[in-house]
């Protein structure tokens, strides 16, 4: 279905034309017709569908009767909210409806956490009739009064499923309060929970279900494989995959912040250009990243899960799982940054033997089997990988480092490296001492004599009867004479 049958307003039409759309997807093509009605909708679809465009267009097309080229902020109240789980994602959604909007006079502006609050105050004093918004930054906003709700006509909750599963509910209960309850809401995610469910049963009225391909699945046009590799050779199997398939851009995704800032460094080494994004970074050091990627002057963008939701580049032609997520739905979302808008992807994952219990919950997941796959290392290119635990291995015994369990597996593995090259032998050990226990000593026959009480007599030490004591002095009966005690040093 093409874009032009919707009968868009010119000033959306023209925005649609500037951006190259043309058909629909099935999402647009089943949500747009609904939300122009007013009905609440629960649509689910693969990532990379185009979500964004199906609840932003109807919105704004139902907006424009609002719209006013007035500066007062009084004629700008907030109409539209939408929240999302991710500042990365907030930041595109909302360049996504600027998109759509410049050709009317509707505002849009954002508020997400990790970023200054004045400025973002500033833009919501002038007045905005679309907000989108992370949850935590929101109620931030509310309580100093920035934000007023009580105009909003249409809340649009994304990935609801993510901010579930990151502990919005409080807030989303919270940020929901403040709306008129006869709004009109619309609830979309790449999956269904049976969270989700209950969620959209509590704050959706009489929803319309959408589901395109299945919840839960994956796009026909992300090619999948499963490579079965040990811990130590992941980085060398990157390597190798890289050069065998000649990719020029991938997603590399790891479970941990800290794995990720040392994988990032690793690779970084190893000659490839490579950012990381994680948690732990500053907003305006994520937001650098990923425009990095976007422009092509990265080859590798490693990261955690914080990118696994929505994020929408272009163009890029694999996702590489190094670690195996723990949910199993966040592989729907790892592998939903390529192929995206029906383009050709392919996603690979490194399966090492600890990972067995995750993979099940991916079967379990999509309904099939996964068969792990071997992979063919190369022999005639130099292993990268190895090489820099040789290195490590050398340097290690340069500096005198010993070879045992205590420096961890990776250390371990770089000396039998080394031993195995043949160019540094291991330094002599030198003899070892002769620990044979000594003959004892004859025992003195004194400490073998049983014990023996003291005499019950008193007797007066040798040391005090010799002391000469002063004429006797008639004291108290009841007074007890004070006893003479041996001392170490002698009174002068």
């Amino acid at each position: 279905m093409a874009f032009a049958q919707l009968q868009l307003a010119a000033p959306l039409a023209r925005a649609v034309a500037d951006l190259g759309y043309e058909s629909m997807t099935p999402i647009q093509a089943q949500a747009i017709p609904v939300v122009l009605q007013g009905r609440d909708v629960m649509g689910a679809a693969q990532t990379g569908t185009g979500k964004t465009a199906a609840f932003s267009l109807p919105l704004l097309q139902r907006m424009l009767k609002h719209q006013s080229s007035s500066t007062s902020p009084a004629r700008h109240p907030v109409r539209a909210l939408v929240l999302l789980p991710t500042r990365e994602l907030a930041d595109q959604v909302a360049q996504a409806i600027k998109d759509y909007a410049k050709h009317t006079q509707l505002r849009c502006a954002v508020v997400f956490g990790g970023m200054d609050m004045k400025p973002q105050t500033i833009e919501l004093k002038k007045g905005v009739e679309i907000l989108v918004a992370t949850p935590g930054r929101l109620l931030d906003h509310i309580e100093a009064k920035n934000a007023v709700l009580n105009q909003v006509e249409y809340v649009v909750l994304d990935e609801a499923d993510r901010m579930l599963d990151i502990g919005f509910l409080p807030d989303l209960q919270r940020i929901l309060s403040y709306l008129p309850k006869q709004r009109t809401t619309l609830l979309f995610s790449a999956t269904f929970s049976p969270e989700i469910k209950r969620l959209a049963g509590s704050y959706l009225q009489d929803p319309v279900t959408i589901e395109v391909g299945g919840s839960n699945g994956t796009a026909a046009t992300v090619e999948q494989h499963f490579y079965s590799v040990g811990d130590d050779d992941k980085r060398h199997a990157l390597h190798q995959i890289l050069k065998q398939r000649d990719l020029k851009q991938a997603f590399v995704f790891v479970n941990s912040k800290l794995g990720c800032a040392r994988l990032a460094r690793s690779l970084e080494r190893e000659g490839l250009k490579t950012t990381a994004l994680h948690g732990d970074k500053s907003q305006d050091e994520r937001l650098k990243a990923l425009d990095a990627f976007k422009k092509g002057e990265v080859d590798l963008l490693v990261c955690t899960d914080v990118a696994a939701r929505g994020l929408d580049i272009k163009d890029v032609p694999a996702v590489f799982n190094f670690d195996i997520p723990f949910n199993a739905e966040d592989y729907v979302h790892r592998i939903g940054r390529t192929g995206r808008a029906g383009a050709l992807g392919l996603a690979l994952s490194f399966v090492s033997k600890s990972d067995a219990r995750l993979v099940a919950d991916i079967e379990k997941l999509l309904k099939t089997k996964i068969e792990l796959e071997a992979v063919e290392f190369d022999e005639n290119v130099p292993d990268i990988h190895r090489q820099g635990r040789i290195n490590d291995g050398r340097r290690m015994y340069a500096e005198g480092v010993p070879d045992d369990s205590r420096h961890g597996s990776h250390r371990s593995g770089a000396l039998r490296d080394v031993a195995r090259e043949g160019q540094f032998a291991r330094p002599e050990r030198p003899p070892r001492r002769d620990y044979t226990r000594p003959t004892p000593a004859a025992r003195d026959p004194f400490f073998d004599k049983p014990y023996e009480a003291p005499p019950t007599a008193e007797t007066t030490p040798t040391w005090d009867a010799t002391v000469s004591r002063p004429g006797a002095r008639s004291i108290s009966a009841n007074i007890k004479p004070k006893r003479r005690v041996a001392a170490l040093f002698k009174a002068e």
